[in-house]
């Protein structure tokens, strides 16, 4: 029996909170249910796959730990953008060769046009601005690393990227200290992800598809031809699972997932709308999202209320000391870069789960040794697109429209376990001191 239950909302203290009104809270599933499919996840990827497939006359139903818009998908920075991984081209090609590098990359711009085909036809105002992304060099040397990666682009791809010096940067309103060139790459929008996510869940519930919020999965078994997937008040069983947690999944449901995943922290901070003069002050003036060429980089952009993103990677743990140091330092990188701007205030901050893979590449498909449970997840810092139209096509192996060798290899790699899974965050930070020093 399922009853109605809506517990208190946690609340992130983002600035994408703050621009929405009070969310649908999902009640709590309480007592037994029976659908043909369970998700776990009510992100971009989960809440894809369930819309495609309850438009497919599938009965399904989301499970979500916290409620819609709780996890990455409504914390991260908006770039609707190219990325899933963060092996670069070069490394695709060496990988996988350079057709499926091909593939790779289509199917990033098709995430970008889903997206951009779905806030359109739901008529969602999501806030979108921003025609690409730029990437700025942070040193005199990158700049001659960017014309040869533009070079290599249009050559393996076809893609005509741009390249600006430190002069038109300025002319073009990218002013920022130790900015030495840049270039354009003309896929991708930003958007308000929340405001997203949000349609996402809405345009599922209108579909027939069920979301339960506060209903964290705590134990996936067989049950005879379906799995059980045990919460706190009640479970469902189901023919099929998707697990799309990503870097907020439980590795104990199941427990093939423990150690194939390494979340890692991204920080935003979101000022306070800038004036006129302040913009020129500082000659930042353009729309277009931008990050930089670090390693551990920064991505950053100007709202269209004026208000100015700034995001950073680097975090690890999150008890509040920890929490405490990471802010100061994006705050410290934001002054250094912005100096113009080092008394404007921040009004917003917060934090969220980037997942990685051992692999470095996502993964979408089957489970190995788990007959009819699938995954979407590992998209290293970029998921909007990624994340959506990878929960479409998983819905469409589910449904049998679709073959594994339909996707690019790239994202058909089952996830690895990382060696000595307990001692990830220690790998990571020594990454990240490695990253630090590479990047000066």
């Amino acid at each position: 029996m399922l009853q109605q239950a809506k517990p208190p909302r946690e609340v992130i203290g983002s600035y994408w909170e703050a621009s929405v009104d009070q969310p649908r809270l999902d009640r709590q599933l309480m007592g037994n249910a029976l659908f043909d499919v369970a998700v776990v996840g009510a992100g971009y990827a989960g809440l894809s796959a369930a819309l495609k497939l309850a438009r497919s006359g599938v009965s399904v139903c989301v499970l979500e730990a916290e409620h819609v818009g709780y996890g990455a998908s409504g914390r991260n920075g908006g770039f609707c953008c190219l990325g899933g991984t963060t092996l670069d081209q070069h490394q695709l090609i060496r990988k996988f060769g350079l057709d499926e590098a091909r593939r790779f990359l289509a199917y990033q711009v098709a995430g970008i046009n889903l997206v951009a085909q779905r806030l359109e036809a739901w008529g969602v105002d999501a806030d979108c601005h921003s025609s690409g992304e730029m990437v700025l060099a942070h040193r005199p040397r990158d700049v001659a690393t960017l014309k040869s990666e533009a070079d290599f682009l249009k050559e393996n791809f076809g893609m005509k990227a741009r390249l600006l010096s430190k002069e038109a940067l300025g002319e073009e309103g990218y002013g920022g200290a130790g900015f030495h060139g840049g270039m354009h790459v003309p896929y991708g929008f930003a958007l308000n992800p929340m405001k997203y996510v949000l349609a996402l869940a809405g345009e599922l519930r209108k579909s027939g598809g069920s979301i339960f919020g506060k209903s964290p999965v705590t134990n996936l078994t067989r049950d005879g031809e379906r799995w059980h997937l045990e919460t706190e008040h009640g479970y469902v069983r189901a023919r099929k699972v998707v697990l799309a947690g990503n870097g907020y999944a439980r590795e104990n449901a199941p427990k093939w997932l423990y150690g194939r995943t390494l979340p890692a922290m991204s920080s935003i901070q979101v000022t306070r709308p800038l004036s006129n003069g302040e913009l020129a002050d500082q000659g930042w003036t353009s729309q277009t999202m931008a990050a930089d060429t670090r390693v551990l980089l920064h991505y950053f952009r100007l709202l269209p209320d004026r208000r100015f993103l700034f995001g950073t990677r680097g975090g690890i743990f999150d008890t509040e000391s920890a929490l405490t140091t990471m802010r100061k330092h994006a705050r410290s990188d934001f002054d250094s870069m912005f100096p113009a701007w080092t008394d404007v205030e921040t009004e917003y901050s917060w934090h969220g789960n980037v997942c990685l893979a051992r692999a470095l590449t996502p993964f979408v498909g089957a489970v190995p040794g788990m007959e009819g449970v699938y995954a979407a997840l590992g998209w290293h810092g970029s998921g909007i697109a990624m994340a959506s139209i990878s929960g479409e096509k998983l819905a469409g192996l589910i449904t049998g429209a679709l073959t594994q060798d339909d996707l690019p290899a790239p994202v058909r790699q089952p996830l690895k376990k990382f060696p000595l899974p307990l001692f990830r965050k220690l790998y990571l930070q020594g990454a990240y001191w490695f990253y630090s020093w590479k990047d000066r």
